[in-house]
C-alpha cells in the first residue's frame, strides 16, 4: 500500500479548490483517483459543504466529460436555459425551452443532456408552445458556473478558463447551440432595376438575437476565429440582432449548422 504525505495531499485540496478535474490532480501528482475523491469528499465535509458521496459522479470532476456534446448544450443553456432550485428539490434542474416547430432541435438537446450526464434521468415537460428538456443533478453549479440570480442580460456572463477551452476545441458545436436556442437561418429578398426592368432577388442569411451584450460577445468572438463575417442590427439604436449574410459566410453556417428542423 502507498501512503502519500501531507504535502501531496495539501497540494491536491489547492488544485481541487482551484477547479481542477479529480483525474487531472490523480495524473498530474500520480495519486490513485480514488484516494483523490475521498480527499475531497473529507475536505468538503470538514468545510461544511454538500457531500456528493451517494451522487453520481460529476462528469468534469470525476470523469472524461463529452466536450463537443457539452459546448453544444453550454450554447443552449445560454440561450434558452435556466437553472432552478428550491426548498422541495433535493438537486437543482437545467432546463432548456424547445419550441415544438422544431422536433430536431429538442431530439439535439436531450442527446446532448444525455451525452454529457449519462448517469441522469433526462424528461420533456409540455409547456405553452413548447417542451423543455430538463434533468436534475447537483453537479449543475459546477458545469455551468455562469448561473446566478436574475436574468442572463442583466448581470455579467463570463466562460471559466476551462469552459473557453472546449469552445475553442470545439466552436461549431457551441455556435450551433446558441443559434439552436436564439437563433435562425430565414430567406431575405430586395430588389433592383435591371436593364429597365425591377427584378427580385433573395438571399439566406442568419441572424441571432440576444439581449445579453456578454453572450453576443462569445458569439461573435467566437465567429472571428471560425472566419465568419458578421455585423450588428440595431434596435432602438443598441445593438441587438448579429446577421451573418455575406455569401461565403452563410456557406459555412450552412455547412457546419444549418437551418433549424
Amino acid at each position: 500500500m502507498n501512503f502519500h504525505g501531507t504535502i501531496v495531499r495539501q497540494k491536491a485540496l489547492t488544485m481541487l479548490r482551484d477547479g481542477a478535474r479529480n483525474t487531472d490532480v490523480a495524473r498530474k501528482l500520480q495519486v490513485p483517483s480514488g484516494t483523490i475523491s475521498y480527499w475531497k469528499h473529507v475536505d468538503r465535509a470538514k468545510r461544511g459543504e454538500p457531500s456528493n458521496a451517494h451522487q453520481p459522479a460529476c462528469p468534469r470532476c470525476d470523469g472524461e466529460l463529452d466536450q463537443p456534446a457539452y459546448a453544444y448544450l453550454l450554447g443552449l443553456y445560454l440561450g434558452d436555459g435556466h437553472i432552478i432550485q428550491n426548498r422541495a428539490m433535493r438537486s437543482p434542474s437545467l432546463s432548456i425551452s424547445c419550441d415544438e416547430s422544431w422536433p430536431g432541435v429538442m431530439e439535439a438537446c436531450e442527446r446532448a443532456m444525455r451525452s454529457v450526464f449519462p448517469h441522469n434521468s433526462v424528461c420533456r415537460v409540455r409547456r405553452q408552445g413548447c417542451r423543455e428538456v430538463k434533468m436534475y443533478s447537483k453537479h449543475l453549479w459546477c458545469l455551468f458556473p455562469q448561473h446566478g440570480p436574475g436574468k442572463k442580460h442583466e448581470r455579467k456572463i463570463a466562460l471559466e478558463p476551462w469552459q473557453q477551452d472546449i469552445i475553442d476545441a470545439y466552436p461549431w458545436e457551441f455556435v450551433r447551440g446558441l443559434i439552436h436556442s436564439d437563433g435562425c437561418r430565414n430567406i431575405n429578398w430586395t430588389t433592383r432595376i435591371v436593364g429597365g426592368e425591377r427584378k427580385r432577388y433573395e438571399y439566406p442569411r442568419y441572424f441571432f438575437t440576444n439581449l445579453s451584450d456578454d453572450i453576443r460577445q462569445l458569439y461573435t468572438d467566437t465567429l472571428d476565429k471560425l472566419g465568419v463575417e458578421w455585423k450588428h442590427c440595431t434596435r432602438g439604436g443598441r445593438p441587438y440582432n448579429i446577421s451573418v449574410a455575406r455569401r461565403a459566410s452563410v456557406a459555412l453556417m450552412d455547412a457546419h449548422v444549418g437551418p433549424k428542423h
